[in-house]
């Protein structure tokens, strides 16, 4: 599972985060994407899901979500902290 070209930022963010085993970080995304486990490693279809979602993509276009913005939408999704998130929401009192 390669990291934003698929879930696997997404899956090592809970590992670090909530100390998941891979495989049941690999459940949890799942769950909150809605997604099947082998859907998470496909490339296509995980494309077309970030890009739905705006959670960001290695080649974005001129109208994908990028920096804070997909990190902001990460951390809602998966229920969790992003130090860089929290210090924008503080900064810019969001």
């Amino acid at each position: 599972m390669g990291g934003i070209k698929t879930a696997g930022d997404m899956v090592l963010r809970m590992q670090l985060t909530r100390g998941m085993r891979i495989d049941a970080a690999k459940v949890y995304v799942a769950e909150k994407l809605g997604v099947t486990i082998s859907e998470l490693c496909d490339c296509t279809t995980m494309t077309e899901i970030r890009r739905d979602r705006g959670l960001g993509l290695q080649m974005p276009g001129s109208d994908d979500a990028l920096g804070l913005e997909a990190k902001t939408r990460i951390a809602e999704l998966l229920d969790i902290r992003i130090n860089s998130v929290e210090r924008f929401t503080r900064r810019t009192q969001i």
